[in-house]
């Protein structure tokens, strides 16, 4: 990850780890009193994130978090999805279109519906992981990737 891909921003005691990673939320009405507050809302809410460094040990107060905030590095976190195979070419750029798939398995659920990216966001495919085998999936073949 660049320098230039990450942000600072804080985060709570209890998720403040390298390597956690998280969505973020958006502002909770407790923030509009802390003077912090746009330092920690420099994040873009419904999207994932990592962890890449806690910048100090120096305990911050959160209306939020009960145990104080971190101030941290933290960049987009790749996303595993499931989309059509025509479009899965490593290390193209493609726009984000969620495929169609009705299916009650949860970890297939979670690909085809993944949480940190909307319909229509460019994403660069990481890695190719592999077909998926599902019969519950309308149109092209499908494959599991990293963005």
């Amino acid at each position: 990850m660049d320098e230039e891909d990450t942000m600072i921003t804080l985060i709570g005691t209890q998720l403040a780890r390298e390597g956690e990673e998280f969505i973020f939320e958006g502002e909770a009405p407790e923030c509009e009193k802390c003077k912090l507050r746009n330092t920690c809302m420099n994040l873009e809410k419904g999207r994932k994130y990592v962890v890449r460094k806690i910048r100090t040990n120096t305990l911050h107060e959160c209306f939020v978090h009960e145990q104080g905030a971190y101030v941290v590095d933290v960049a987009k976190a790749p996303i595993v999805a499931a989309i059509d195979s025509r479009n899965a070419v490593q290390g193209s750029t493609i726009s984000y279109k969620e495929p169609k798939c009705d299916t009650d398995d949860q970890e297939l659920y979670d690909l085809f519906h993944p949480a940190g990216i909307k319909n229509g966001d460019k994403c660069t495919v990481a890695e190719v992981m592999g077909n998926i085998e599902s019969d519950q999936c309308s149109g092209y073949k499908k494959v599991k990737l990293k963005f």
